[in-house]
């Protein structure tokens, strides 16, 4: 493990959102959920090691406000194709992609997952936890993540995997993919340098998807449950709940 190894998080934000415009501002409980996610990364790494790349000036005036660093970027393919382009641009070894719309993230998942990278080097750290009893596995906007015994990751679907042939053979639970990421500079310029979306990731819309075209393996790393990442409208009072639960426990 290299532990001299310098970490910082990168928040990808952009205003266009095919499903959820405006998403990154959207209020939870009066603030901005881009404030929630930046303000949870800060008590990972501290403030000084937080960027928010973005290509849009209503998201970068109002993360400044609150004091936070702000990468422009152009018009990204991806989330991951934004933070490789503003990577170029940020001071650090390691960078810890936290999705912007991930308010609920554990600042101890992401030191965990830094930690994980400082150790294995040569694979993409990403995170992920167990559905609990309230989530569909056939809900689409739910990444369900296949992975080996000992959590190399295989596959990545929006579809309810694993499958079964005999319902006595079903799982008892599935996981879901928890958008903390973590890469080198070398493995985001690899993703970038592709220069589109793998067949794959195209049909699932799932960005780490592309990694596989590079023989780039990824270490799936358990988090805290709990974590709801906001897709739609109708995901915010279910997220607003769970934010007023954690603030008073």
């Amino acid at each position: 493990m290299n532990k001299n190894l310098t970490s910082a998080v990168v928040i990808p934000a952009r205003f266009a959102s095919s499903r959820y415009p405006g998403k990154p501002l959207v209020p939870l409980l009066g603030k901005p959920m881009i404030i929630w996610v930046a303000e949870l990364a800060e008590k990972a790494v501290g403030k000084e090691n937080v960027y928010i790349a973005t290509d849009d000036n209503r998201i970068k005036d109002i993360a400044e406000a609150k004091g936070f660093k702000v990468v422009m970027t152009g018009k990204a393919l991806t989330g991951t194709d934004r933070i490789a382009e503003a990577a170029q641009q940020v001071n650090a070894d390691i960078i810890v992609n936290v999705q912007g719309d991930e308010p609920l993230a554990d600042p101890q998942d992401i030191l965990n997952i830094i930690s994980e990278k400082q150790a294995c080097l040569d694979m993409v750290i990403n995170g992920f936890c167990y559905l609990n009893e309230s989530e569909d596995p056939r809900n689409i906007n739910i990444p369900k993540v296949i992975t080996t015994e000992d959590n190399k990751l295989i596959y990545m679907s929006r579809a309810a995997l694993p499958g079964y042939k005999e319902a006595t053979n079903a799982p008892t639970t599935y996981k879901k993919q928890v958008c903390i990421y973590a890469f080198t500079k070398e493995e985001l310029k690899k993703y970038q340098d592709f220069g589109r979306k793998s067949e794959l990731e195209h049909s699932e819309d799932i960005e780490i998807l592309r990694f596989l075209e590079l023989n780039v393996g990824i270490k799936m790393i358990e988090t805290k449950p709990g974590s709801y990442a906001v897709d739609t409208p109708e995901d915010v009072a279910v997220v607003e709940a769970a934010l007023t639960k954690a603030m008073s426990s």
